[in-house]
Formats: structure tokens, sequence, C-alpha cells
């Protein structure tokens, strides 16, 4: 009966699982039709909308799903909405695209479909078994997709270095899930009986204590199992020291997936990481926190990371020449700065996140179609392949100049809302140490902006190098044009954001 009363909230991915079936027979249908892109892409975008249809019609009661692997809830909500967004962007970004041969668009769009159908399952997964197969069907995805040109050695190589650090990230977690089992004899994380229950039951406590020969043998196996599922978290939102595929996965990949890969299954890291830190280990007391997961600082670890990873991705950033490799670093970067929101231990800092996430794909996403544009003509990615576009294609270099200072997060522009938002929750906490990670985060934003201006600069300030004509398609510029507007309005007035995170996380503890 349980069941049953969950698939009433289960509508989007059931919607999802027959989308992927269907893409995949549409695909066959249509194969030798001459109107095959167009059948695909309306297709696609048809069930699309049926899925927000279904997510809009899905009541927003905060309900467990499934005797408790799923929860439904606002957060889950609102990460539906951003996987959509960034799906739909892909989708329209792809057919244009010269990486993706028309005769194997529905197998992308397929394999499109299932890796947003396991970012829904991550978004909404408190179980631990659940998190687990989650967080592996979007790695294989990701690994099929990253490989997709299977002709191209750099794609090759990519792929086989996102198998290895992926395979050995998830084995990490597994062992940290299979020692937190052992600890709570439970793999829900939420939930009465829970982790995060047993936790704050000192009785409880005190059993696993004596299971465990003593207070320090427990507390270091619960150490030992918070690094381990931290490390698998970690692969997934390249934070550092589980960052080194990104930049030759970003780079090898297929632009359009990459695009999506830099935005998406980042954003399905965090949803993972806010429900296991704040709904299993946040404290069951005003001011939020972190429970006393042994004696040791979880949220100043946290930041210590935070800073390390922001401040390694900017230094590396400046030393690149391909741009897709330069966004890659950039991307390691601003999983520091969300790092930030986490390691704040509040309501506050979890709504920062949310909203930087919001800013992030639009800008992402945008910069990434510039680089698809440019590339479409001159067939590269390096910096001097956008010498000159400042003439030679206006729109996509004033559009890119808007997603680069977003990126940067300087106002006016909406990137300032998402890291004055995450500085001021930090800085909000109180204490020296969160007012030198802001400072820090700060600085890091003033290194970035050295590494975008470069970008700027090529594109107003020197000659081209490929003195044809760069004709950007029109769905390209109306979809650049789409994307900068509303940075420069949310840049203006966030408020809007804010509302959209205040109710998708209200309060501290979200089981």
């Amino acid at each position: 009966m349980d069941n049953i009363h969950s698939l009433r909230f289960f509508w989007p991915e059931s919607v999802l699982t027959v989308a992927v079936l269907a893409m995949l027979v549409q695909d066959l249908i249509v194969r030798r039709s001459k109107r095959r892109v167009p059948a695909l892409v309306v297709g696609a975008l048809f069930w699309l909308a049926l899925t927000a249809a279904a997510t809009w019609a899905t009541p927003s009661t905060t309900t467990p799903l499934f005797g408790g692997l799923l929860q439904h809830d606002p957060l889950r909500l609102f990460f539906a909405w951003l996987f959509l967004a960034a799906a739909f962007l892909t989708v329209i970004i792809v057919p244009k695209s010269a990486q993706i041969s028309p005769a194997r668009l529905g197998e992308f769009i397929a394999l499109l479909f299932a890796l947003v159908l396991g970012m829904f399952l991550m978004a909404s997964a408190t179980d631990l078994l659940m998190i687990y197969l989650a967080v592996e069907t979007v790695s294989l995805v990701s690994y099929v997709l990253t490989s997709f040109r299977r002709a191209d050695r750099k794609a090759n190589e990519a792929a086989l270095k996102y198998v290895i650090y992926g395979g050995v990230a998830s084995g990490v977690m597994l062992y940290g899930m299979s020692i937190l089992y052992g600890l709570f004899a439970t793999t829900r994380v939420t939930g009465d009986g829970g982790i995060g229950a047993q936790l704050a039951d000192v009785t409880s406590r005190l059993f696993m204590a004596q299971a465990f020969g003593g207070q320090p043998a427990a507390q270091l196996a619960l150490v030992v199992a918070v690094v381990f599922v931290l490390a698998g978290v970690g692969y997934k939102i390249a934070s550092v020291p589980f960052h080194m595929w990104c930049p030759d996965v970003y780079e090898g990949a297929p632009t359009p997936f990459t695009a999506f890969l830099s935005v998406g299954p980042k954003a399905a890291g965090f949803a993972v990481a806010i429900r296991f830190f704040f709904a299993a280990f946040e404290q069951q007391v005003p001011g939020g926190g972190y429970a006393p997961i042994t004696d040791l600082p979880w949220p100043a670890i946290i930041g210590i990371i935070s800073a390390i990873t922001m401040t390694l991705g900017n230094l590396t950033a400046i030393v690149q020449s391909n741009l897709k490799r330069m966004l890659a670093y950039s991307s390691i970067a601003h999983a520091g700065y969300l790092l930030m929101g986490l390691a704040a231990a509040s309501a506050a800092g979890v709504q920062s996140i949310l909203v930087y996430l919001i800013v992030y794909v639009l800008m992402n996403v945008g910069a990434f179609l510039v680089i698809i544009a440019v590339a479409r003509v001159t067939g590269g990615e390096q910096i001097t392949d956008f010498r000159g576009l400042g003439s030679k294609a206006p729109i996509a270099a004033f559009a890119l100049t808007v997603f680069l200072f977003s990126l940067t997060g300087i106002p006016p522009f909406a990137g300032f809302a998402g890291k004055y938002l995450i500085f001021a929750a930090v800085v909000q906490r109180g204490g020296f140490w969160y007012v030198l990670l802001a400072v820090i985060g700060v600085l890091n934003s003033a290194v970035s902006l050295f590494y975008y201006a470069r970008i700027i600069k090529a594109m107003y300030l020197e000659d081209a190098v490929d003195e044809r004509p760069l004709e950007v398609p029109a769905v390209y510029t109306g979809l650049l044009v789409a994307l900068a507007v509303p940075i420069l309005a949310l840049g203006v007035y966030w408020a809007p954001l804010v509302r959209w995170a205040a109710n998708a996380f209200g309060g501290g503890n979200i089981s």
C-alpha cells in the first residue's frame, strides 16, 4: 500500500523512464527519415514538457517514498526543475553542434534522459543504498556520454580516466556506507530509527560505543565512514582532492555534454551533500550546525576543503589556453565557493547554495554555448580562436562577456548575487575562521577575473586569426539572449531567487 501511495509522487521519474525507451524506439523509426533531427528534437522536448507537467502536478507535501528510500519535499522539486532546465538547454544546443552526428542524436538524447533520471533519484534519496544506486546510475551514463565520439582518441582517454577515478570513488563511498550500516544497523539516513535520529539519541550513541569496544573505536569508525562518503560526494562535485578527472573529461567529452556535465551532476552532488549533512547530522537545537560526529569540527574541515578547492581551481585556470580546460578548472573553483555554503552549516548557507546553482546553470551553459558556436566554424577551442569575436559575432561576444563577468561574481550580474549570499552566510556564522574563509573567497574571485579577462581581451582587443565569417545559428543567438537577460536582471533584483531557495529549504532539518 505504501508503494502504491508513493507512485503519486513518482510521476516525473516514471515519465523519464518511459522517455528513455521512447527516444530509443523513435530513433529506430525515423532512422531513414529526411526530417530525422527535427523529429527527434520535437520528441525530446515533448517528453521534457511532460516531465515538467508531472513535476508541476506533484503535491508539494513532505512525504517519505517507498519505505523511506526516497523523500519527496520542496528540495526535491527545486532540483527537479534545475535538472529539467539544464536538460532543455542541452536538447536545444545539440542539433547544431558539429560534435554529435545526426545518426546518433537519438541515442545521445536517450542517454541524457537516463542521466537526468539518475539525478532526480540523487536529489531525493534518503537511504544509503538508494544514494549509491543513484550515484552509480549517473556515473555509468556519464562514462558512456564522455566517450560518445568513439573515433576521438582524446574522448576515449578522458572516458578511461573518468571510469578509473569514478570506480575508485564509488568503492570508497560504498565502503564508508558499509561502515555506517555496521555502526547503526540501518541504511536509512533520515526518519525514525535513521542515522540522524540515532546520532541525536544519547542511548543509541552509548550502545554504539559499547558494541565497538568503547567510545574511541566507535568515533574512529564514524570518522572514517563520513570521510569515505564525503570522498564519493567530492568526486561528483569535483572538489579537491577528487577533482583530477575533471579537466580531461571536460576537454575530451562532446561540448554539449560538457555543458550539461558542468552543471547537472554537480548540482545533484550538492543535493546528496545537503541531505547527508543536514538531514542526518544536523543538531536538533536552534541555531543549526552539525551534530557531534565525534568531536571533529566538521564545518571547519569542509571550509578548509572549500578554500583549497577554489584556490587550486583558480590558480590552475590562469595558465590554461584551451577554453574548455579553463572552464573545467573554473568549475572546480566554483565547487569551492559552493562548499562555503555547506561549511556555514546553516539554513542560510544551504539557501545560498541553491541560489548559486540557479545562476550557475545560466552562466555556465551560456559560456559553453558560445564555445560550441565558435568551434562550428574554427574547429578549435583555444583562446586564440576567440580573437576578433567582438566584430565577427557581436551578440555572441557580448553574451560571453556577460557570462564571464557573472562567473567572476561582480555586480551588476547574477553571479554577484550568488557569491554575496554565500559570503554573507559564512560571515553570519561568526568567528575569525568564517570571516577568513569569506576573505579567501573574495580574493579568489579577484584572481578569477584575471583569466576571464584574457578571453574578453582576445574578443575585443586582438585581431582575428581566422578571417572566415562566423555565423551563429539563429537558435543559438536567441538562446544566448535568453540566458544573458536573466543574468543581468537577477543581478539587480535577486529577491525571487531568494524566495524560491527559502521555499525549497526553509529550515535546518529537511527530513
